[in-house]
């Protein structure tokens, strides 16, 4: 494949913010990227855009990046490393480069098989159904970010996509019986009440367990805790811990132990940042114990950054870990990170971001690298487009593997 015109624009994302989108031309077709954005952004990402703004990212694709980059040829995913050579992240942010990115590998049609064309491996998804914390402006709502669904044994991407949209819809109307709720969504497209943390865990937990009754696969609870958001000088403090006590102080110690009792009591399968992003030996001691039970993730801890994943690694701080591409800006690194957790045995999750846009490129990337699980909302048209392009993915394997 051969670049011959490149293209970028201004357009928002889901939550009205500028970003880019880049159209790329070759002698085969066209692809497109759009980059996302996160709210809740741990601070070793990459920058996102530079202080000059999205404009001046989109002046440099247009203007000088083309002397550079047309007439370059593109034939395997190690090529993207001349395009990488060609943007600064530090100069222009990661998103600049990522959706230039997104658009080239995009050009080749299916991007998943350009990624690895031998990639059998259909993730399975991870659905925010309650939201909180920084993904919502409002101190009444549970401090943890997200109250997720999962099913870790479903063998159907599409099935389990379908109970997880069950789960979303049943605790709306669970929801509807409450007194403050407006029938609000998050960044994400959860379900926001005032309600406290125990409150909301209880409500899904009833709901899991009755749509579980028409499967024969189990549904389990995920969190995203988030605990950098509210993590101050050593403490973690709560504005909505439970419904008898909403203002609670929590040590890193008794954080752990408050984590670890959620783990028992509501069979959780999956808990994200649980501690804040600095503390590989908390997480380490939580993982520690629970780790047999539990996907213990790092997001803010690792932010897609391969020496950090190495720190975690050697603390032995997780099992898991969130893959966002645009965190380090590169997909090049991000391939790097996802092989080297294969390689020490961690479970990958690739992610969308807040700040979302229609764009599919983590749909294919989630199959091509192969991340058994993929984490991106049920409800919103950002986050159903992606959901809509994994299921189309599994037809196209479905037909290769039928040639």
């Amino acid at each position: 494949m051969i670049i011959k015109k490149i293209k970028a624009k201004k357009i928002k994302n889901s939550r009205g913010e500028d970003t880019l989108k880049v159209i790329v031309k070759s002698d085969i077709t066209k692809g497109t990227g759009a980059a996302p954005s996160g709210m809740s952004t741990g601070k070793h990402e990459v920058m996102a855009f530079p202080e000059e703004g999205v404009d001046f990212c989109v002046d440099f694709i247009n203007k000088e990046l083309p002397k550079k980059l047309l007439g370059l040829q593109f034939q395997k995913y190690s090529d993207l490393k001349k395009v990488e050579s060609l943007i600064d992240i530090n100069k222009y942010g990661g998103n600049t480069l990522v959706a230039v990115e997104y658009a080239i590998i995009n050009s080749f049609g299916n991007a998943w098989e350009f990624v690895d064309e031998n990639s059998k491996q259909v993730p399975r998804p991870v659905g925010n159904v309650i939201g909180g914390g920084a993904h919502v402006r409002s101190d009444k709502v549970p401090d943890f970010q997200e109250f997720l669904v999962l099913s870790l044994n479903c063998p159907s991407f599409v099935k389990a996509m379908e109970a997880n949209y069950r789960v979303h819809s049943l605790v709306q109307k669970k929801f509807k019986k409450l007194k403050k709720f407006n029938n609000e969504i998050s960044d994400e497209g959860a379900w926001i009440a005032n309600i406290s943390n125990t409150e909301a865990l209880d409500i899904l937990h009833e709901s899991i367990k009755e749509i579980s009754r028409d499967y024969d696969f189990v549904l389990q609870i995920g969190l995203d805790v988030a605990a950098s958001s509210f993590y101050k000088d050593g403490k973690y403090y709560y504005k909505n811990y439970s419904n008898e006590e909403k203002v609670k102080v929590l040590s890193s110690t008794e954080q752990i132990e408050y984590i670890g009792g959620l783990i028992e009591k509501y069979g959780l399968k999956y808990v994200e940042d649980p501690l804040h992003e600095d503390d590989f030996e908390g997480f380490a001691k939580l993982s520690e114990k629970y780790s047999n039970k539990c996907l213990i993730v790092g997001d803010d801890l690792i932010t897609t950054n391969l020496d950090r994943l190495k720190d975690a690694v050697k603390f032995k701080s997780i099992n898991s870990l969130i893959i966002k591409p645009n965190q380090i800006g590169s997909l090049l690194k991000t391939k790097k990170v996802v092989e080297f957790a294969k390689k020490n045995k961690l479970f990958c999750v690739m992610s969308h971001r807040s700040g979302e846009t229609l764009d599919t490129t983590i749909s294919h990337l989630a199959v091509g690298l192969g991340t058994p699980l993929f984490k991106t909302g049920i409800s919103g048209p950002e986050r159903e487009s992606k959901l809509q392009e994994v299921r189309k993915i599994v037809g196209q394997i479905k037909a290769k593997i039928a040639e």
